[in-house]
């Protein structure tokens, strides 16, 4: 897999796209020079994650045959920092699943477990470093 950033103007501001051709907008917040134009990094690692799962559990209840009307996922990440440098990764994030439809229960939390213990490429990548916990409801 391979991304390209493409500096759009002369502070933070980038797009980004990979092999689906799709842009994304990257940039830094203003009290550092930037212009708000895009979402910031760290950001777009929780948006990864909240989607990498999103997916996964998605194709999984279809596969029960469950019928989602709506799903809606908050992803909140607690960072801490490194001593002695300035880096904050992700110590804690929750993912908070709202489903909404006739959805039975027991097979709602078994697609999320199957999504954060089996198929989330993401959650992995997160996985050493940070303690991810979810939780769900369904409306």
């Amino acid at each position: 897999m391979q991304v390209e950033l493409v500096r759009i103007d002369d502070a933070f501001h980038f797009e980004a796209s990979g092999a689906s051709g799709v842009p994304v907008q990257i940039d830094a917040a203003e009290n550092i020079g930037g212009h708000n134009a895009g979402a910031r990094p760290m950001e777009l690692l929780l948006m990864g994650l909240g989607g990498c799962t999103a997916i996964d559990v998605l194709l999984i209840l279809k596969k029960q045959r469950q019928a989602v009307e709506d799903l809606k996922i908050s992803v909140s990440g607690e960072r801490e920092k490194i001593e002695g440098t300035e880096m904050t990764p992700f110590r804690k994030i929750n993912i908070h699943f709202k489903f909404k439809g006739e959805l039975v229960d027991a097979k709602v939390q078994k697609a999320i477990e199957l999504s954060m213990e089996k198929y989330c490429s993401a959650t992995a990548q997160f996985n050493t470093t940070a303690e991810i916990t979810h939780t769900y409801e369904i409306v």
